[in-house]
């Protein structure tokens, strides 16, 4: 007769659990754009600056000039369900924010070759974190100005099957182009940027009508520009 033979059950690696849950946050270069840029709103920006290449799957660098982390709390937020956001079961029914700060980024980390530049005080000085995928692989002190920026590159590098399932660098910018162009319309008063092989696509200034807004998001009128202009 058929016996199965069934391994037995053991608790998996937090590498290989982070790369799992890395799908439910992270499906393509806009997924890391849209969860970056969050961040950054959450965490008091006034300024946005996402960079691009390939589409984002070469790189996607996120730079804001909000709180900053410390030491700490830069190698906490690589932790799983680590936030700032949250402290008690009651804090569920009073969520005022994009995100819970850091939640993402262990998930972006364990699919890509990652850095995180961060700093809430530029006389304590600020840290910069490399993990190379999920690895932590370099912790270092250096210095910049108070806020984060977070570097992705090489995204779904380790795992093969997923890369094979991004599109063309075309498609992936255009997806990344509507998550900055939707970030800037709901908060106008951000200054925001895109730029993608060194061309900027999109450059807001801080407004309070809302058809101005659209104006700088648009500037030609169109909803997406075409490829050849943003290469």
């Amino acid at each position: 007769g058929y016996t199965a033979s069934m391994p037995r059950i053991h608790v998996l690696s937090d590498a290989l659990v982070n790369r799992i849950a890395a799908g439910e946050v992270v499906e393509r270069p806009s997924s890391v754009v849209k969860e970056l840029v969050e961040n950054a709103v959450d965490a008091g920006a006034d300024r946005i600056d996402v960079e691009l290449v390939a589409g984002g799957r070469s790189l996607v660098r996120v730079t804001d000039d909000g709180c900053g982390m410390d030491g700490d709390d830069a190698l906490l937020a690589l932790e799983r369900h680590a936030t700032s956001k949250l402290e008690t079961a009651d804090d569920l029914d009073r969520i005022a924010t994009l995100g819970f700060r850091g939640e993402a980024l262990p998930s972006i980390a364990a699919v890509s070759r990652f850095e995180l530049h961060t700093c809430a005080d530029p006389a304590a000085g600020g840290v910069r974190v490399a993990v190379d995928g999920g690895r932590v692989v370099d912790v270092a002190p250096a210095a910049r100005a108070r806020g984060t920026t977070v570097t992705v590159r090489e995204l779904f590098f380790n795992t093969p099957a997923r890369r094979k399932f991004l599109h063309s660098a075309e498609t992936e910018l255009r997806h990344a182009q509507e998550t900055v162009q939707a970030a800037a319309l709901s908060r106008p008063d951000l200054v925001l940027t895109l730029r993608h092989g060194g061309r900027t696509l999109i450059e807001t200034a801080p407004v309070s009508d809302p058809a101005e807004r659209a104006r700088q998001v648009w500037p030609r009128g169109d909803r997406i520009l075409r490829f050849e202009d943003q290469s």
